[in-house]
């Protein structure tokens, strides 16, 4: 159970929070199911990619109902409303890859406005679109953005749990490269995913999406022995991965536990040593033999040490810049500096964790905000050093997340911080694990150097 469910599944706290005005929040669809409703799909002047890519998944998508002049209806009291699906639809997914001209977002908002009230609980709409960088023109590339802002704010009016996302298309995408993003947000593994943009390039290479996509295949996770961490492990176990559980001696207890309970292996390190890639490669090679290789390595690990910064010395700033951020980046470099025996594989997936407060800074975290906009800045550039080699970097950056360490904080005060996003609730581990398992996928190619927000559209920052 949940920290959420514990607090509203009690008399004490569903009372305290009505008294304050607080509805009980919309209870989410996680784990990799689709949603119960039909899925249908907007296809726009010039779309084609979504159809091929639906087939691949095995859905066939239905027909959407648009709000034009003859298909609108009058209800009751005699005001114009959009007309209604039969059976509230579980999701729709919008092919706006065509669009280039203004008046062509007129689509988008007639394939929207019967869904808006009439999706089942945690439904889902999806718009795809061209990325600026693969279209000619100022008007093409003021539409490009003129969809983003069509999603966030979406995301904003949805009720009941649904959400919405744009995945933006680069030049050269194939259905097979879409397939495992499209998976992802129709399914519950993007529940606390809302309101967010990304990327979907190419891939170098190519991979079917499969049940158990980590089969024999190695992750290793830092900050592995609790909170996220430990749901990073148990996601990715119960998706085949064997799991390296890496984190300090002092946890070495409940990271035997994480490790025991998903058959995986413990490594107890502090990854600020100036040798933590070396024993890393070394564990591996060890435990698992001379060719064995990483595939995924998640850089969770972290710290915070709050303060404001008139209070906040050299010491607690360095420690939070040297464990989240320098110490990830001396991994990677050993890592990425040649073959090595437990060392990276050709297609590894380097992911890592940025925040919402290294996107909009936070009152009291100055240190822990430079490092976690220092993750994503590292991201954007990392991808680009890269090029040409199939491997993908990528990060997350979560928004408040329900943990024993959360769990802490005043009841009022956590409220405020859980209910300022769009599904006006905290998120669970399991939402970040889902996202970064996602990203890792032998079938997201694709995407890379990109910084997913798994937040609830969390109403501070972009």
């Amino acid at each position: 159970m949940s920290v959420l469910e514990m607090i509203y599944g009690t008399p004490a706290g569903k009372f305290v929070a009505r008294k304050a005005g607080l509805s009980d929040p919309p209870k989410l669809r996680r784990g990799r199911v689709l949603p119960t409703g039909p899925v249908v799909l907007g296809e726009l002047a010039g779309g084609g990619i979504a159809r091929e890519t639906l087939r691949l998944l095995g859905i066939d998508a239905g027909q959407p109902i648009l709000d034009e002049p003859g298909a609108r209806v009058k209800d009751d009291k005699g005001r114009d409303v959009p007309p209604r699906y039969p059976a509230k639809p579980g999701a729709i997914v919008i092919d706006a890859t065509g669009l280039r001209q203004i008046t062509q977002l007129e689509g988008i908002r007639a394939l929207l406005r019967p869904v808006m009230r009439s999706l089942e609980g945690s439904g889902r709409i999806i718009i795809l679109a061209t990325d600026a960088s693969a279209v000619e023109g100022l008007e093409a590339k003021a539409v490009a953005q003129g969809i983003d802002g069509i999603d966030r704010t979406v995301g904003k009016e949805l009720r009941g749990g649904a959400t919405t996302n744009l995945v933006f298309l680069k030049e050269g995408v194939r259905p097979s490269d879409l397939a495992s993003t499209l998976s992802f947000l129709l399914e519950g593994r993007s529940a606390f995913v809302d309101g967010q943009t990304w990327r979907v390039g190419p891939a170098e290479v190519t991979h079917d999406l499969t049940p158990r996509p980590f089969e024999k295949r190695i992750v290793v996770v830092t900050g592995a022995a609790r909170g996220i961490g430990a749901a990073i492990a148990r996601t990715f176990a119960r998706d085949g991965a064997t799991v390296v559980a890496v984190d300090m001696p002092a946890s070495g207890d409940a990271l035997a536990k994480v490790a025991n309970e998903i058959g995986g292996s413990t490594l107890q390190l502090d990854i600020t040593a100036a040798d933590a890639g070396a024993k890393i490669t070394d564990h591996i090679a060890s435990r698992y033999g001379h060719e064995a290789r990483i595939w995924a390595i998640v850089h969770n690990a972290g710290i915070t040490r709050d303060k404001m910064l008139a209070n906040l010395d050299e010491k607690q700033w360095a420690a939070v810049l040297d464990v989240n951020l320098a110490a990830e980046m001396r991994i990677n470099d050993f890592l990425l500096a040649g073959d090595r025996p437990g060392g990276l594989g050709e297609e590894a997936r380097i992911v890592g964790i940025a925040s919402t407060s290294g996107v909009a800074g936070n009152k009291g975290q100055t240190n822990y905000a430079a490092s976690k906009a220092g993750v994503m800045g590292y991201v954007w550039a990392l991808k680009d050093e890269l090029e040409g080699r199939p491997i993908t970097i990528n990060a997350v950056a979560p928004g408040f997340i329900e943990t024993e360490m959360t769990a802490a904080i005043p009841f009022v005060q956590r409220e405020i911080f859980k209910r300022t996003n769009s599904l006006s609730q905290g998120g669970n581990p399991v939402d970040v694990a889902e996202t970064l398992a996602y990203l890792c996928g032998p079938a997201s190619g694709g995407v890379n150097g990109q910084v997913i927000r798994v937040c609830g559209q969390n109403l501070i920052g972009a």
